[in-house]
């Protein structure tokens, strides 16, 4: 794992995901889609525990340069000297296949046109939704 000085200023990153560690570095700021929104961690941070959305975990600085990486659902621990991200899936943009992020974003479409009154089957296409549009921006470049 990363390792930091205690005055280096500079936070050890982990992201995480069932099938493979994605990033073990440094950065001076990591920017993370948490459930209520996107939050910034930065060395010598309040102890933080939230549940990550579908988005971009962007890192600044350190032996991480400047990186980006999609992650959708999990969980982030933001301690003062480390930042630990479990993601259920987290993908480097380039990683990303458009067109089969595409084919998720019509899916979720079409089970939100057939959800009727069932609002469990509106939240479930919402979620795929979001999770496809934020794929989608994440390969382009772009952050919705």
């Amino acid at each position: 794992m990363a390792e930091t000085t205690s005055n280096s200023g500079l936070l050890a990153v982990r992201l995480v995901t069932p099938d493979r560690v994605l990033l073990d570095a440094t950065a001076e700021a990591v920017e993370l889609p948490s459930m209520s929104g996107y939050l910034e961690a930065l060395y010598g941070a309040a102890p933080l525990l939230a549940e990550l959305g579908a988005g971009e975990v962007r890192l600044h600085g350190g032996s991480s340069g400047d990186q980006k990486f999609f992650v959708a659902w999990g969980f982030v621990e933001v301690l003062p000297e480390r930042v630990t991200i479990l993601a259920e899936t987290a993908l480097h943009p380039n990683e990303i296949d458009t067109a089969e992020a595409q084919k998720e974003l019509q899916e979720g479409q079409k089970l939100w046109n057939e959800a009727g009154d069932d609002g469990e089957k509106y939240d479930e296409a919402n979620a795929i939704t979001r999770k496809a549009e934020e794929k989608i921006a994440s390969a382009q470049g772009k952050r919705s």
